[in-house]
């Protein structure tokens, strides 16, 4: 007998150092948690995600992960664990942030277990209890609680697993697809002139006009237009029109552009009056790529980039400086040190740009338009000088040194909002009584009204994260475009929950007036860590194809020095632009739910109708597209790939199907128009 218990004995010993069996406790922090997807920063094993120690309401923590919502770590169980226990709350590093708010939740197969409700800085830990018997797959999850991400540092802290025959468990960002090899379906467009890009621009009276011809074809190629106004001159070399118009009305032009294989004309709209951006912005945004380490060299880099890359003849147009162009209230870094302003109050950029204006010059010289970053508070989200007290000189500022665009930021003007409305100067905004939000739309009219009383066009962009429902209110502040939610990753799960949510925001979309769910995420990106786009190639279509049926703004967030040929291809569909372009200014909507398999459709200024078939699904969708007199077509439809610009069908509205195959994750872009 004692024989028999001590074989048992030697047995199980030896299996479980063999890692088949093992019965007790493994803590969160043993596992890979630097495969998590968050919203800002980095993971980390044992600490905050700023690196401090972990600490909840007061209260510190030996064992746990720092993470940053929107955040996700799947963790493969495969039944091995009974139990999961916890301590959550928001990290006290940022105590001084009211605005965290997160929310926790523990999700086991595909179901919510167990959900913490809203947590704020300073709230004491919350206990976290979740039966794991037969779970096979976990996911820890943090949301913004719908607020944005702003200040979000969460901490799972004592984070450990009750186990049985298991030694470890595997993790995971995002749930893991099927690999697609990235596939180019744009084809090269042809070697005869294209004239490519929106059918109409707006322009001030008084204002410099500035637009370049966007056409394709083999080089060298001459310019011409019929009917251009009086104040504007085209240089028949490089296309660009330039001048100043000063009689307000809308004029109709005739653009031509010929090479020795052949000939191209477009009409084209010049609408001179109150509005300008009367189609989607379409450029380069710096803070995807370089975040806080961007410098002049590299803007120059991208200007030139989208020129050799020939982005420039589809349509694209900005090169804006984000955050970091300003000098820093406190950082360690040699380049970010200097006065604030000067004696007369101008702002002083920091000494990676030594020279704005010359910058400026730079951009426009290439035939491109300059953007800039500023924030309503004492300083931008990174911590640099903003323009709070210095709105008007800021205005007139950014004019004199040429930039064509303005994003402004709210985050610090949260700790001076108060003050500011009480403010007797500021009360003159209203002329009346203050209107709902009118906290929120004070910051924005201020400068929007500056910037209007400047003698340039500058795209005002209002960058508040979607608060306060910006887009009933946005264009009464000369907003041109605003965000609609929280900053983008390039995740599926950031780009899906961001890009499926707009339909609140839809019906405030038109020319001059556009929702803003922030930047692409394609390419290389990485807020200074750079690293290929973590959306596969079926997501990144499902993202180029989303955001031009959105009527968005497009602003590429990428290295534009590393454009390699699938991202090139995605960015050079000049049929896909022109659904973004579309001068009817209409935002397309969700109109059909089924299953995995959403459907989007968008009116078009020349009557027909674009349809984005999306599948949410991990597996390929077969799916049929039927009944379409209920999304108001009648008679025989032509059916056009737009993303492999051919004609696949002809269907009868009355009784006509659409066979579809959706990859996972996937789209098929079609638009119909009626059959001639």
């Amino acid at each position: 007998m004692k024989f028999r218990i001590a074989l048992a004995l030697v047995w199980a010993f030896a299996v479980s150092t063999a890692g088949l069996v093992s019965a007790g406790t493994i803590w969160l922090d043993e596992l890979d948690i630097h495969s998590a997807v968050q919203g800002w920063g980095k993971p980390h094993r044992n600490k905050s995600v700023d690196g401090h120690p972990l600490s909840i309401g007061g209260q510190q923590f030996k064992h746990g992960f720092g993470t940053h919502a929107e955040s996700t770590l799947h963790i493969e169980l495969d039944g091995g664990a009974t139990r999961f226990s916890a301590s959550v709350g928001v990290d006290d590093e940022v105590n001084k942030s009211p605005n965290s708010s997160v929310e926790f939740i523990v999700r086991g197969d595909g179901k919510a277990l167990w959900k913490s409700g809203v947590m704020r800085a300073g709230d004491a830990a919350k206990d976290c209890e979740v039966d794991l018997t037969g779970v096979k797959s976990l996911v820890l999850e943090v949301s913004d609680a719908d607020d944005g991400i702003d200040h979000d540092h969460a901490d799972w802290a004592d984070a450990k697993f009750e186990t049985v025959l298991a030694t470890t468990f595997a993790t995971t960002g995002e749930p893991a697809l099927v690999p697609v090899a990235p596939y180019l379906l744009t084809p090269p467009a042809p070697v005869t002139p294209r004239i490519n890009g929106a059918n109409v621009f707006g322009v001030r009276p008084g204002s410099p006009f500035m637009f370049m011809i966007p056409a394709t074809g083999e080089r060298p190629m001459t310019f011409s237009a019929q009917n251009l106004p009086q104040g504007l001159k085209l240089d028949p070399q490089t296309g660009r029109i330039t001048g100043a118009l000063s009689a307000r009305g809308e004029f109709t032009v005739t653009l031509h552009a010929k090479n020795s294989l052949g000939a191209a004309e477009k009409k084209f709209r010049i609408v001179c009056g109150d509005q300008i951006a009367l189609t989607p912005p379409m450029g380069w945004n710096s803070w995807n790529c370089f975040a806080g380490a961007v410098s002049a060299e590299h803007v120059k880099s991208a200007a030139d980039a989208m020129v050799k890359s020939g982005l420039i003849n589809h349509g694209w147009t900005y090169i804006n400086v984000d955050d970091f162009w300003q000098n820093h209230r406190d950082s360690r870094d040699p380049t970010l040190h200097g006065p604030f302003r000067d004696a007369q109050g101008v702002i002083v950029p920091n000494s990676r740009f030594p020279d704005m204006k010359g910058l400026a010059d730079y951009i426009h010289n290439l035939g491109l338009k300059a953007g800039l970053y500023s924030s309503p508070g004492p300083w931008t989200c990174g911590g640099c000088t903003a323009s709070w007290k210095h709105e008007q000189q800021d205005a007139q500022t950014y004019a004199k040194w040429g930039f064509d665009y303005l994003k402004y930021d709210w985050c610090s003007y949260g700790s001076v909002a108060d003050k500011e409305m009480t403010n007797p100067t500021n009360a003159k905004v209203w002329g009346e009584t203050p209107p709902k939000n009118a906290q929120a739309i004070l910051p924005y009219r201020v400068m929007g009204t500056f910037l209007r009383g400047q003698n340039r066009d500058m795209v005002f962009s209002l960058c508040q994260y979607g608060m306060a429902s910006v887009w009933q209110w946005g264009g009464s502040v000369s907003g041109n475009c605003w965000r609609t939610t929280g900053d983008i990753r390039d995740t599926w799960k950031s780009m899906s929950d961001i890009g499926f949510n707009q339909d609140q925001a839809a019906p405030y979309a038109k020319p001059g007036n556009w929702n803003d769910p922030d930047m692409l995420v394609v390419g290389q990106v990485g807020w200074g860590e750079l690293h290929p786009s973590r959306l596969t190639p079926d997501e990144q279509y499902t993202h180029i194809s989303l955001w031009c049926l959105l009527s968005a703004p497009l602003l590429i967030g990428c290295d534009m020095t590393q454009l390699d040929d699938f991202t090139l291809n995605l960015l050079c569909n000049d049929e896909v632009l022109a659904l973004d372009q579309d001068e009817l200014g209409k935002e397309a909507t969700c109109i059909l739910k089924d299953g995995d398999v959403r459907v989007y459709a968008k009116e078009l200024a020349d009557g027909g109708r674009a349809f984005g078939f999306f599948n949410l699904g991990v597996t390929p969708a077969n799916w049929n597209f039927k009944a379409l007199p209920q999304f108001g077509l009648a008679g025989k439809q032509l059916v056009r790939d737009v993303w492999r610009q051919k004609d696949v069908a002809t269907v009868d509205a009355a009784d006509g199907n659409l066979p579809l195959t959706i990859p996972a994750h996937g789209v098929v872009l079609y638009k119909l128009t009626a059959a001639k």
